[in-house]
């Protein structure tokens, strides 16, 4: 067979696979093909989404297994030598390889971005395809990395039997990581976005770290009992008997990795500081799990603990490095060694996408004031100030305003789904228990279903906590609602989530983006793929991070200890005040939809739609002309679909205002260019009357009438896919090559129906 017509598979498996065999590269341990790294962003369309394409690298080469080194991008030979290349070097900044390869099975074309060799692009034959010790050695001078570093990051991955390894941005943490420490780098910073696997990622280091005997006793650090024991009996299973967990302030120095809740090991006075019983150079590695949280604060337990055992290496995972001015993960633990944002985990379609609804209350924006000498409902008399939104449900509680939120959460999830996992975010234990209280009265029969489908789940309630387990498992279904204060925020895998309601202050970016990632994980198994923020505090404003989610910019600003303040320098706690008969009510509701880029656009559904419409035709003939001369109607409504119109919601707008279903195009003349518009059935009719079937006859007229039907019912989208000839009622009218020879064969066929397209859109009244 010619070269030519070899399709791009064959090409790798008849040219690419047996020259990098010939250069010495074992397909079994350092050749990996058509490597799957990024699994495709999840796009919303009104309330259903899709994904886009995968990103898969045709050839990923590593040196060692886990540390690869190089990417090649193969065509097929209609390509030039060339073609990938960009393509390829792409994949590389994703991938961490600084050698990149394109091939149609002629050559290679060799990128290095080592800046090692005066040539940074060089064309080689198929027997010129570098060895593995060439390009392990180049690796090694580009890094200046000594033979015991050599020896060190080259320590392979644990492969569990299901065959699960690190996904490709996890992969490049490890290693980088695993890399710093082999060169004496004693202070890490891994910062990865909420559900992107943290805790796999430090499983993963601290294996090949324990595995290769660099490192024999490991700290593995967390401020929560919940996540020491998830990590415990989830990601570090692996280290059996090797591992215990520090409990009941009992200290056995017989292991190798410990788990320890910090609290169970530090105290306010010396006898309870147990972490003394190890002598300072006990540990040789310590990870700190969720670091912004205490040990980014100089006089904090946390880094009481650190400084204590000071020589060992000291790695600090978070996805939200605190960065004031009193406080900095990046001044203690340096610069992240690797960065994974929200951004990128979306956009790569491992974290999912959202929706922000903003309900605005009027005695948030407006405040308010106590009439003299109001009391509230238990009889205290209301301090006279003007309570702001800063105020409310923190020093001021209004039975109406809990209400109200209650029902909005209702009502959405009475229209969405009413067994979607819900967490709603409260100020304190008292708010979340009034909340709960709010939400049972308006779910009657779900609660009579299970009195569980609503729980408080806070810190203080026993009850509650109990079924902490039992909400975040995605195969129980109770509770379904979960009202919290501050439980919830952090580390807890509610990996279902796709309602998060926010009624809580919040007043730090970490605080929210915490929160935040309660929902953003993709769990496809329970068809979770995006997720929803209702907001009725106005925090989505804290969205406006320049980085979104990129890497921190330290701010640290060390200052002299503050002086003890005397006696009386600190007023007393203002009393919470609970009031009843206020009426209260919404002042406005703003759908927000996230961008491509990350931004949140605030309007009108019919504004956001003409917008982007808009943006492509700049006027109603522009648009008919590109409609009249496409090839595919699929192609323009996929364009604009991809450009942020919400076809599904759009057609309810519609439906709503005129009682009628429309196609695509007719949406968008109506809506946009503002034209009287027809449903599909009158376009249909109009068609049949200008008797246009008479040009055809036999099996080529059935056909056509049949798919005037299928558009009738259904749309243009499914007429213009040639599968549709496999199903009723064309499959009994004759095989699909049959129908398809009936017009004169496949072009002909193509033909007629772009010709009913045209009759069907030839009048826009």
């Amino acid at each position: 067979m010619n070269k030519k017509e070899l399709s791009e598979r064959d090409i790798c498996t008849k040219y690419i696979t047996p020259a990098l065999e010939k250069a010495g590269w074992d397909i079994q341990t350092q050749i990996r093909e058509e490597v799957t790294f990024a699994v495709g962003r999840v796009t919303l369309k009104g309330t259903l989404c899709s994904r886009g394409e995968k990103r898969r690298a045709d050839y990923l080469l590593s040196y060692n297994d886990g540390l690869p080194i190089a990417v090649i991008e193969a065509k097929d030979n209609n390509h030039s030598v060339g073609a990938g290349l960009q393509q390829a070097l792409e994949y590389s900044d994703h991938l961490d390889t600084p050698f990149v390869f394109s091939s149609n099975g002629d050559g290679f074309i060799f990128h290095d971005k080592t800046g090692l060799s005066k040539v940074v692009e060089s064309e080689l034959t198929m027997d010129q395809f570098p060895s593995p010790e060439a390009l392990w050695k180049s690796y090694c001078q580009w890094k200046q990395l000594t033979a015991a570093e050599q020896q060190s990051i080259s320590a392979p991955f644990h492969i569990d039997k299901d065959g699960k390894r690190p996904r490709y941005y996890q992969a490049n943490a490890i290693n980088r990581t695993i890399e710093a420490i082999a060169r004496g780098q004693d202070r890490i910073l891994l910062v990865m976005a909420t559900g992107t696997g943290k805790t796999y990622t430090a499983f993963q280091i601290i294996w090949r770290l324990w595995k290769s005997k660099q490192k024999k006793r490991i700290l593995f650090l967390a401020d929560r009992n919940i996540l020491v024991d998830q990590t415990k009996n989830n990601d570090f299973k692996p280290f059996g008997s090797a591992m215990t967990k520090i409990t009941k302030r009992q200290v056995n120095k017989s292991f190798q990795i410990y788990l320890c809740l910090y609290q169970a090991v530090t105290g306010k006075t010396e006898e309870q500081n147990i972490f003394k019983q190890f002598s300072p150079d006990f540990f040789d590695l310590i990870v700190v799990d969720e670091c912004h949280r205490g040990s980014a604060k100089k006089n904090s337990a946390w880094r009481e603990v650190l400084d204590y055992f000071w020589g060992a290496s000291q790695i600090g995972l978070t996805a939200t490095p605190k960065e004031t001015k009193d406080v900095s993960n990046a001044t203690y633990f340096g610069e992240p060694v690797y960065t994974y944002s929200l951004k990128q985990g979306i956009d790569d379609g491992y974290l999912a996408p959202y929706k922000v609804i903003r309900i605005d209350i009027d005695v948030d924006l407006d405040s308010w004031r106590p009439k003299p000498g109001q009391q509230d409902k238990y009889g205290n008399l209301i301090e006279d100030r003007i309570y702001n939104r800063k105020d409310i449900n923190r020093h001021i509680a209004f039975d109406e305003r809990t209400q109200l939120v209650a029902m909005k959460i209702t009502e959405y999830l009475q229209q969405t789904g009413e067994f979607q996992k819900t967490i709603v975010f409260c100020d304190d234990t008292d708010h979340a228990e009034s909340m709960r209280r709010a939400l049972v009265n308006l779910n009657p029969e779900r609660v009579a279903e299970n009195r569980k489908y609503i729980m408080r789940i806070t810190g203080e309630d026993k009850d509650g906590k109990a079924e902490l387990d039992n909400f975040i498992n995605p195969e129980s279904r109770y509770p379904v609602i979960a009202t919290t204060s501050k439980l919830l925020s952090t580390g807890v895998d509610a990996k279902t989530c796709k309602l998060v309601v926010l009624d809580q202050n919040i007043e730090s970016m970490t605080e929210f983006k915490q929160i935040i990632g309660r929902g953003t994980r993709i769990d496809e198994e329970h068809d979770k793929y995006w997720f929803t923020i209702m907001d009725f505090k106005g925090a989505t404003k804290l969205f406006k991070d320049e980085k979104f989610d990129g890497d921190p910019d330290v701010i640290y600003e060390p200052k002299p200890d503050k002086k003890t303040l005397p006696p009386g320098g600190v007023g007393e706690p203002r009393i919470k005040y609970q009031v009843k008969g206020e009426n209260i009510n919404i002042a406005s509701i703003r759908e927000q939809h996230m961008t491509m880029d990350g931004e949140l656009v605030t309007t009108s559904l019919q504004d956001h739609t003409c917008d982007k419409v808009k943006q492509q035709f700049k006027s109603l003939d522009e648009f008919l002309r590109k409609w009249s001369t496409a090839d595919k109607k699929q192609a323009i409504i996929k364009e604009l679909s991809e450009q942020g119109v919400y076809w599904e919601e759009l057609q309810v707008l519609v439906k709503e205002k005129q009682g009628v279903d429309m196609d695509p195009f007719d949406l968008i003349c109506h809506v946009v260019y503002d034209q009287p518009a027809l449903t599909r059935k009158e376009r249909a009719d109009q068609v049949i009357k200008r008797d246009y079937f008479t040009r055809y006859e036999g099996q080529a007229r059935k056909v056509l009438e049949a798919l005037l039907e299928k558009y009738a019912d259904n749309g243009i989208e499914p007429i213009e896919d040639v599968k549709i000839l496999y199903l009723a009622p064309f499959s009994t009218l004759g095989s699909p090559m049959e129908l398809i020879e009936s017009f004169g064969g496949r072009q002909e066929y193509q033909k007629a129906v772009q010709s009913l397209e045209q009759e069907i859109y030839a009048s826009l009244a």
